[in-house]
C-alpha cells in the first residue's frame, strides 16, 4: 500500500508523543496528541507542494498547524528552490510592520539548524509607487540581484504584523524563469507512492527536531529568566530576540520588563508565550502574545508584561492558560542599529497578590471586564481576516 509508511509513522509519532518527557497532564497529552495532527498536516502538505522547478509559495504554518515557537504576529510562507535555477519573485508590499526574505541551505533536523545564505527585508528591494516589485535570485552569472548559494533549498518569506486591526498582508507569486508558461508532466503512482514515504520522514525528523531544540536553546537557561537581546542564530540579518522559560504555581506571576524600543528602532517589537511542545499558545482566543502597538507602555518608556494564571486585571496580562511551564520570546525586527543589554528584559517572580504594590504603575494598567472581553474580540477578528486557514 502506497500510504503504509506513512501509517507506520503516524503510529510511531504517537509514541513520541506520548512519551516526551514533558508530558505530565492531561492537558500536557491532548495538546500534544492536536501538535501530531498539525504535524500530519504539514508533511503532506510541505511534500505536496515540493516542486522546484514549479515552485509556488505554501504557508509554513497556521493557527492549525503550528511549528518552531511560531510567530503570532507574522504569516510564514516558503518555495523550494533550487542552487542551479533562476527565480523570479514578484509581488506588491502590504502595510505590514515587516517584509523579510531568507534563503536556507535545508530544513531543519535533530541535530543542526540550516543555515542561513541569504537574509534581507523590503528596504533592500525597490518597490514602486503602487507597492510592487520584482526580485530575482539565482546563481552566479545570471545576473540575479540575489545570488543563490550553494545548497540554497528553501525560500522563506515573512510578513509581520504590529497592528493587528490595520496593517494589511501584501502579495506574493514565484516561478521559475525558465518555466514559466509550461506545465510539469502529471504525477504516477510511483511518485505518489514516493510523496508518502517523504512525508513519513518529513513527520518524525520535525517531530523529534522541534522537541529537541528548546532543549538546547531554551531549557539550558535558568528559570524564570530570559537572555539579553542576540541575533537570532540562522535568522534574519535585522532581527534580534530574547529567549527564556518559566515555571510559575498558580498564585505566582512574572512580571518582564522591557523599553518600548520605538518604530524609529524597531517597527516590530513583540513578545510572546510557547507550550512545552514548542509552539505558541491558543492566541485567537487568549492573550498569550503582545506586539508593542497591542501593549499599553507605562509613563517611564517601558513595558510591563505580567505572565500568570490567575486574572489581574490588567491590560498587559500574558495568559498561561493552564501551562505551568512554558516559553518566553521576545522578538524586535527590522533594526535600525543594533541592540545591548539596556534594550533587553527584566524578568521578576513575584507573588499575585503582591502585583498592586509591586507592579509601578499599576492602577494605569487597570482593565474592565468589558475592556479585556473587546480585546478579545479584537484578536479574534483580525486572525480571522488574515490568517483564515
Amino acid at each position: 500500500m502506497a500510504t503504509e509508511p506513512f501509517a507506520r509513522a503516524i503510529a510511531e509519532a504517537e509514541e513520541i508523543i506520548r512519551s516526551a518527557p514533558h508530558v505530565r497532564t492531561e492537558q500536557d497529552l491532548a495538546e500534544g496528541l492536536d501538535y501530531l495532527a498539525g504535524g500530519i498536516k504539514a508533511a503532506l502538505h510541505m511534500t505536496w507542494a515540493y516542486d522546484r522547478d514549479f515552485p509556488f509559495f505554501a504557508a509554513s504554518t497556521g493557527p492549525y498547524a503550528k511549528l518552531g515557537l511560531d510567530n503570532p504576529d507574522t504569516l510564514y510562507f516558503h518555495a523550494y528552490i533550487r542552487d542551479d535555477a533562476e527565480y523570479v519573485v514578484t509581488g506588491r508590499r502590504g502595510t505590514t510592520a515587516d517584509l523579510s526574505f531568507q534563503v536556507l541551505n535545508g530544513d531543519y533536523s535533530p541535530a543542526r539548524s540550516p543555515d542561513s545564505l541569504t537574509a534581507f527585508d523590503d528596504r533592500d528591494i525597490e518597490i514602486a509607487p503602487d507597492g510592487s516589485y520584482e526580485l530575482r535570485f539565482g546563481p552566479p552569472g545570471t545576473g540575479a540581484r540575489f545570488t543563490l548559494g550553494p545548497g540554497a533549498a528553501m525560500l522563506i518569506v515573512r510578513e509581520v504584523f504590529s497592528d493587528w486591526d490595520a496593517e494589511r498582508p501584501g502579495e506574493i507569486r514565484v516561478h521559475r524563469a525558465d518555466t514559466l508558461g509550461s506545465a510539469p508532466p502529471p504525477p504516477d503512482a510511483d511518485t505518489m507512492a514516493r510523496r508518502y514515504e517523504v512525508a513519513a520522514r518529513m513527520l518524525l525528523g520535525r517531530l523529534r527536531t522541534f522537541l529537541a531544540f528548546p532543549e538546547r536553546h531554551y531549557l539550558t537557561l535558568p528559570v524564570n529568566t530570559m537572555t539579553e537581546p542576540r541575533p537570532t542564530p540562522g535568522g534574519l540579518a535585522t532581527q534580534y530576540s530574547s529567549v527564556g522559560h518559566y515555571d510559575l504555581d498558580d498564585d505566582q506571576v512574572v512580571v518582564v520588563t522591557v523599553p518600548a524600543a520605538g518604530r524609529d528602532v524597531a517597527p516590530y517589537q513583540g513578545f510572546q508565550l510557547g507550550s512545552m511542545w514548542y509552539v505558541s499558545l491558543d492566541y485567537i482566543n487568549h492573550q498569550t502574545s503582545l506586539t508593542a502597538d497591542q501593549a499599553r507602555h507605562d509613563p517611564d518608556g517601558k513595558i510591563r508584561y505580567v505572565v500568570g494564571e490567575r486574572d489581574p486585571g490588567l491590560a498587559n496580562w500574558l495568559e498561561r492558560t493552564g501551562h505551568r511551564r512554558g516559553y518566553l520570546q521576545i522578538r524586535w525586527q527590522r533594526l535600525t542599529r543594533p541592540l545591548g543589554p539596556g534594550d533587553g528584559p527584566e524578568v521578576e517572580v513575584m507573588r499575585f497578590e503582591d502585583l498592586p504594590s509591586r507592579l509601578p504603575y499599576h492602577d494605569r494598567q487597570r482593565v474592565s471586564p468589558g475592556e479585556w472581553a473587546a480585546r478579545i474580540a479584537a484578536r479574534q477578528t483580525a486572525v480571522a481576516r488574515r490568517m483564515p486557514g
